[in-house]
This record gives structure tokens, C-alpha cells and sequence, in this order.
């Protein structure tokens, strides 16, 4: 017997199911990281669950994991920790700006882009 008013049962899975219930990931990637496939992710998509799947197979293109994250409809933190699992096993690769936050862009630049932005 069943209830006419009862919703359908939701395929959406739940984020912390799809990441074992991990909140962090074990690699520390910036939003504006660029992931790409390793021929090993290329080699084992056939055997991936769906979003891992759904991610190696994004990545044959470079994508951000902002990026990543928005087309896959995953929360970001979800994405950061499935990337980051994908990196330590080998299926993607990344690639994040040399600049460490230390580094200051020099005042004179600055102040010439300035100059030309108010000559504007």
C-alpha cells in the first residue's frame, strides 16, 4: 500500500556519503588549482563511481576546482576532498601559481597600473 502523498525517494547522495564522511581533504588545494587526467585516471574511469567518474572525465580539459566543483553541482568542500583523494591515488595531476603569499608584487608596478587605471 502506498501513500499518494509520500515523495519519491531522491537519487541525490548525500555529500558526506560520497566523501566517507571526511570534511578535509589530505591535500590543500587553492580554488584557482588546475586539475588535469593522468593517463592512470584515463586508464581507470571505467571502474570510478559516478562523481569521481564524472570528475576524471572533466579533467581530460584542464578545470579549475571552482570550476569543477560548479559543473559537477557538488559543494566545493566535497570536490576539494574527492580531488584531492584523485591526486594521491594518481588519476589527476595539479598544477597551483608558484607565488607563495610572501611574495609582494613590486609598489612601483603597482603604481603605474594605478596611474594608467585613473588616466583612464
Amino acid at each position: 500500500m502506498t501513500d499518494s502523498n509520500q515523495e519519491q525517494p531522491s537519487l541525490r547522495v548525500r555529500p558526506y556519503l560520497v566523501t566517507g564522511g571526511r570534511t578535509r581533504s589530505t591535500i590543500d588545494l587553492p580554488l584557482e588549482a588546475l586539475v588535469l587526467t593522468t593517463p592512470a585516471g584515463q586508464a581507470a574511469i571505467e571502474s570510478m563511481n559516478h562523481e569521481r567518474r564524472r570528475i576524471v572525465e572533466l579533467c581530460v580539459e584542464r578545470q579549475s576546482l571552482a570550476e569543477i566543483s560548479a559543473l559537477t553541482h557538488v559543494h566545493l568542500q566535497v570536490a576539494k576532498v574527492l580531488v584531492g583523494d584523485l591526486i594521491s591515488e594518481g588519476f589527476l595531476g595539479s598544477h597551483t601559481a608558484n607565488a607563495s603569499p610572501s611574495v609582494r608584487p613590486d609598489v612601483q608596478l603597482l603604481e603605474r597600473v594605478l596611474d594608467g587605471l585613473q588616466s583612464l
